[in-house]
């Protein structure tokens, strides 16, 4: 019973299969009902001819019964009862008495008539009953010689026929039974059966496979529903397109898009807040360090030393400031939806990491960091946003210069492996530990509360890598150390031999 409630629950199984149990299922019910219909059609079909030829056999039977003054001339030679009793699979048993249960000819275990107080003459009654065959498997062998063995009860088909005869004033009744197994009745049910139920088999076969076919034919847009639901990225928002399609699955996309659209529009919100709010901030905090560091230019620890440390405070507070909206703005950029309205070319991945090295090079000297590049040996040619990308690289060779600890170095550099290029960003710093490589990559965590970092670097590295059909991974390095990996697809045509004419953007 769990397994039928299983099957007939729609979520525990798939549509497909609910389907068809509940479609095949009213053909297997109809299947077995004329099934059922057709055995009894075809067992009182037999039963009629059956029935017929014995009421033939029972007339033709009482015809041999002549009155002979008082008594009774029974015509019925010995030829014609072999000729009767020949065949031991459809053996015709008679029996004639009169009055009605005195035995004269016949078999006398003949089940009499049961529940006909008043017979009607030259009327015959047709019942079934049992009846003890005294004869063996040897047709002309009787219970009682020697050698015989003990007779069989079988089940027949009798008819009764009740005539009168003797002299006027003095009738008597006369009563002749003709029985016929029902072995040959029911095996001619059985073959009508047969004969019947098998192409019905082969049609409900038939019309399973056209059920079946129905059924996928018309969930077909369901699945490419599904597909293309399941194939898009976390972050695709655009309209699903679901063409030729029935009616109701048209209705299902419609809903989705609305949703997606709905999502859509909010994430546009909050991208547009972060945008603008960072845009508005900028210039304030633009003017407010420039305030701080003329204050400081004009303020010595000799004239006021407390006024000064809180100065250099606000200083480092609006620095940070500044950091944060600067990445606010990166990370909005690099939203899927931003970065799909920039345009995606070819250029050099290798010479991009070392302008951006050089780029950077003021900021490690000023923070203690030796900072360099190894160039590979041909170019690497990419396919994405050049100004994304750059920023991605930027962000972290900043996280190297802030974290790794003044007396530290940073080496850039880039490779080819495969048909992969691969970007890496080393430094010989205090590194992450290895339980917090997935976690930094989220918005607004670090790894330490050491510097003046805000936790989005990494989670802006991570979002443009992505959009760029790359992938990012952190590696600590012995004996400390960590090592950013980014690895981008390179473009098509290019291989790990040097291209000639890569692109030269960046």
């Amino acid at each position: 019973m769990t397994r039928w409630k299983a099957w007939l629950t729609p979520g525990s199984r798939s549509l497909h299969r609910h389907l068809l149990l509940w479609l095949l299922l009213p053909q297997l019910v109809l299947w077995m009902a004329a099934a059922i219909f057709t055995y009894k059609l075809a067992e009182r079909y037999a039963n009629q001819a059956i029935d017929a030829s014995l009421s033939t056999a029972s007339r033709a039977l009482a015809r041999q019964v002549k009155p002979s003054g008082s008594g009774l001339y029974i015509d019925f030679p010995r030829a014609a009862q072999d000729v009767i009793e020949a065949d031991p699979d459809d053996r015709l048993y008679y029996k004639v008495s009169s009055p009605p249960g005195e035995f004269i000819l016949g078999n006398s275990q003949m089940p009499a008539p049961a529940g006909i107080p008043h017979p009607q003459l030259n009327q015959p009654y047709l019942y079934d009953g049992t009846l003890h065959d005294r004869y063996n498997d040897k047709p002309g062998e009787r219970v009682g010689t020697p050698g015989a063995e003990a007779g069989r009860d079988i089940n027949v088909r009798v008819v009764a026929l009740y005539l009168a005869y003797g002299e006027p004033g003095r009738p008597q009744t006369l009563l002749v039974q003709v029985a016929k197994s029902r072995a040959s009745r029911e095996e001619l049910a059985q073959q009508i059966l047969i004969d019947t139920a098998l192409p019905l088999s082969l049609l409900i076969v038939l019309m399973s496979a056209i059920v079946w076919g129905g059924i996928r034919g018309g969930l077909a847009p369901l699945a490419r529903l599904r597909a293309l639901v399941e194939a898009r990225a976390i972050n695709d928002l655009t309209p699903i397109k679901l063409e030729a399609a029935p009616e109701e699955v048209k209705s299902l996309a419609l809903a989705l898009n609305t949703l997606l659209a709905e999502v859509r529009e909010s994430v546009h919100a909050q991208n547009r807040f972060i945008s603008d709010a960072a845009h508005q901030l900028r210039t304030p905090l633009a003017g407010l360090k420039s305030q701080t560091e003329l204050a400081l230019a004009s303020t010595t620890v000799a004239t006021d030393p407390e006024l000064r440390a809180r100065l250099k405070l606000v200083h480092e507070s609006a620095t940070r400031s500044a950091h944060l909206v600067s990445q606010l703005l990166a990370l909005a950029r690099a939203e899927p939806e931003a970065a799909a309205a920039q345009s995606r070319t070819r250029f050099d991945l290798q010479r991009l990491a070392r302008e951006v090295a050089a780029e950077q090079v003021p900021r490690a000297l000023a923070a203690g960091i030796d900072l360099g590049s190894e160039d590979a040996e041909a170019p690497l040619p990419v396919t994405g946003n050049a100004m994304l990308i750059r920023e991605a690289l930027v962000n972290i060779v900043d996280n190297a210069i802030r974290y790794a600890g003044r007396g530290a170095s940073v080496t850039v550099s880039a490779h080819a492996e495969g048909h992969e290029a691969v970007l890496t960003v080393e430094d010989t710093g205090p590194g992450v530990p290895e339980s917090e490589h997935e976690r930094i990559f989220q918005r607004f965590v670090r790894a330490t509360h050491e510097g003046n970092g805000c936790g989005l670097g990494l989670a802006i590295v991570k979002e443009i890598v992505e959009r760029s059909h790359g992938q990012v991974t952190l590696e600590s390095v012995k004996p400390h150390g960590l090592r950013v990996v980014v690895r981008f697809p390179l473009a098509a045509g290019a291989t790990t031999a040097a291209v000639s004419g890569a692109g030269k953007g960046g």
